[in-house]
């Protein structure tokens, strides 16, 4: 018979995981006392709040006024949203042959710069962009749109270096030049995906334009941050309810159209 030996963990991965466990408890430690948790909410019970939010807008005339208002400031959220994707689609495609490691020689500075665009977060690229364009959809749209190519970017570059290089390989030896092999043998493997990861990341930056207006940079947020500063909870409801339709909607039809495309 033979002996089955147990087989432990190296002492280095050991003491690794005792390292981490106790930076992790520290920070925890640091975050729960040094963080005020003190409650200072509204003196309004939950349930009226909800009640206010999500029943009384339909019966309140006055904000029932304002939904032609609130679906043109969500048509102009999805337009945002709309043109920052088309922008990111089409300018991170080079950004992700740079950084593939089977397409390109200088793969780490292509990932590096891809790095560096999702460091920023869309509110704070809208911050800049109103300060430097003003105030309006534009803004909204250049912030969309970088934080896009950063995250598209990363993912067509993965796309790119899962792609059969077997076929690259059977081009080249049939005597096919560059242009030929990129476009008969590259671009057919990636489409598919570019144009699912495409149309998913068009569903976060609706998401993420809705916020926007806050900063002054066009779109639905606007109007919602300052009901909210008034608790004006009613119109608040209807600016939510808009919202959580017509992202749904659109979660429905990605999928759809992502599932044929794929």
């Amino acid at each position: 018979m033979s002996s089955v030996r147990e087989v432990r963990p190296p002492k280095k991965k050991w003491w690794k995981l005792i390292l981490i466990s106790l930076v992790l408890i520290y920070l925890y430690y640091v975050a729960l006392t040094m963080t005020d948790l003190t409650y200072r909410g509204s003196s309004l019970s939950p349930a009226v709040i909800f009640r206010r939010l999500f029943w009384d807008p339909f019966f309140d005339p006055a904000v029932l006024a304002k939904v032609p208002e609130y679906l043109y400031y969500m048509f102009e959220t999805l337009a945002i949203a709309y043109a920052g994707t088309l922008i990111a689609t089409v300018l991170a495609i080079p950004f992700g042959f740079l950084a593939a490691r089977n397409m390109s020689k200088v793969s780490g500075l292509g990932k590096s710069i891809l790095n560096g665009i999702r460091a920023f977060p869309e509110v704070m690229l809208a911050i800049i962009f109103v300060a430097a364009v003003g105030m309006g959809p534009f803004a909204g749209v250049l912030a969309v749109g970088i934080s896009s190519i950063g995250m598209l970017g990363k993912l067509y570059s993965e796309v790119i270096e899962a792609i059969d290089m077997k076929v690259i390989e059977a081009l080249k030896a049939n005597g096919a030049n560059r242009i030929q092999v990129m476009w008969y043998g590259v671009i057919p493997q990636v489409i598919p995906e570019f144009s699912n990861y495409a149309m998913y990341r068009y569903e976060i930056d609706v998401r993420s334009s809705t916020i926007l207006g806050v900063v002054g940079a066009g779109g639905i947020g606007a109007p919602l941050i300052i009901a909210s500063m008034q608790r004006n909870w009613e119109n608040v409801g209807m600016i939510l309810i808009i919202i959580i339709v017509v992202v749904t909607i659109m979660d429905v039809i990605s999928a759809k159209v992502r599932k044929k495309i794929v």
